[in-house]
């Protein structure tokens, strides 16, 4: 009867109760922990608080592209908003978070 169920055997040798593996058990999460913030959390903040900065810094002429790829310049800046000139006398009305980048001068003129 043997054949389906095992035989217990009693272990002859214990580890010795140190507490090197207890340290290594806690030392992975905080090591792993670590990895995250400086691999993943820190970059993001630190994208976020350039593109914060350069939607507070806009100002009247300045040539943007939004997220959604839309070429333009700024004609008038509110708190919220932010209208922007895509051809001749044709504007449209963004969010200021919606602006993806500041192009160099001449960049819009160059495209029409």
């Amino acid at each position: 009867m043997n054949f389906f169920i095992q035989e217990a055997v009693a272990q002859t040798a214990g580890a010795p109760a140190n507490g090197a593996m207890g340290l290594m058990n806690l030392l992975f999460p905080i090591i792993l922990i670590a990895a995250f913030y400086f691999l993943l959390i820190r970059p993001q903040t630190k994208r976020a608080k350039e593109h914060k900065q350069m939607v507070d810094g806009l100002k009247k002429g300045d040539e943007i592209v939004t997220g959604g790829g839309v070429l333009g310049r700024v004609t008038e800046l509110g708190d919220n908003f932010v209208q922007v000139e895509i051809a001749d006398g044709v504007t449209i009305k963004v969010q200021k978070q919606a602006v993806g980048s500041l192009m160099p001068k001449g960049t819009y003129k160059g495209n029409l």
